[in-house]
């Protein structure tokens, strides 16, 4: 179970609801309908699924509307019913829809702040499987926030790159990269790798495989070395290059070449 600072996590959470709002101010006319690295969504639709989970959160029935049943970028119970409101705000107005989210984004601030960090700490589904309240809200930072920049890409706006919103994100992926480097890459036992995050947000994050892989606090001779611009990773990670290929020469990889190929090959894990 993940206990996570209840404070720490509403002021990232605030941070990246004040992002979105300003950002849906500044759009124009055809800005809206652009597509995005998510499949099969618009701008507008990708403020229709923040707009729709955080509703869910307030326990808001969801669109009574009936999905096209050839939609390829679905492909599970979740995605279906995060396009009921995707589906649900296509045929309204964006006045509608920015309206909407300001409300449903002021109803989940006044629901958080009268919620204690002993129901953060609470048992709860999360996207991940069972975790925390708290941890839930910490996937939501980082899924609104992906989803913030996902909009920032299309419209060529591009900004909100550090603060408290990457950083509880990259919180999150930190969470995954035992998995990652362990199961999805194979790295074999004794082997450790080192990301090093460069640009707009700077950490070291070193994973070790022994029984199993896990986030440790520092690798003294990495099998890999992996530097990559913090920007570049969270698109990666967060499965944002479509067919292309993550290996570019924006990443640096010292040591075990293929090891660290094979790793960045195999980081997407959210989309």
């Amino acid at each position: 179970m993940t206990s996570v600072d209840r404070d720490h996590i509403v002021a990232a959470l605030d941070e990246v609801w004040d992002a979105l709002v300003s950002l849906a101010g500044e759009l124009d006319y055809d800005d809206w309908e652009r597509p995005t690295a998510c499949p099969g969504w618009t701008v507008r639709d990708q403020f229709s699924h923040v707009l729709g989970t955080e509703a869910m959160l307030l326990g808001r029935e969801r669109p009574a509307v009936e999905l096209p049943p050839d939609l390829p970028h679905v492909r599970n119970d979740i995605g279906r019913l995060n396009e009921l409101w995707v589906q649900a705000y296509r045929t309204r107005s964006v006045a509608e829809l920015v309206a909407d989210l300001g409300e449903i984004i002021l109803a989940r601030r006044v629901d958080l702040a009268n919620m204690d960090q002993e129901a953060f700490d609470a048992e709860s589904w999360t996207p991940a499987g069972q975790d925390t309240y708290g941890r839930f809200m910490q996937i939501r930072v980082m899924d609104q926030w992906f989803h913030e920049q996902d909009v920032r890409e299309a419209v060529g706006r591009r900004d909100h790159l550090d603060g408290l919103a990457p950083e509880v994100a990259l919180d999150e992926v930190t969470l995954a990269l035992g998995y990652i480097v362990g199961k999805k890459a194979d790295a074999p036992a004794g082997s450790s790798v080192s990301f090093r995050l460069t640009g707009s947000l700077t950490r070291r994050i070193d994973v070790e495989v022994t029984d199993r892989a896990r986030v440790v606090e520092e690798v003294a001779n990495p099998t890999v070395t992996l530097s990559i611009p913090a920007e570049r990773f969270f698109r990666i990670a967060g499965g944002r290059l479509g067919d292309r290929d993550p290996v570019d020469t924006s990443i640096g990889i010292e040591g075990d070449r293929e090891l660290g190929e094979r790793v960045l090959r195999q980081l997407p894990f959210t989309l």
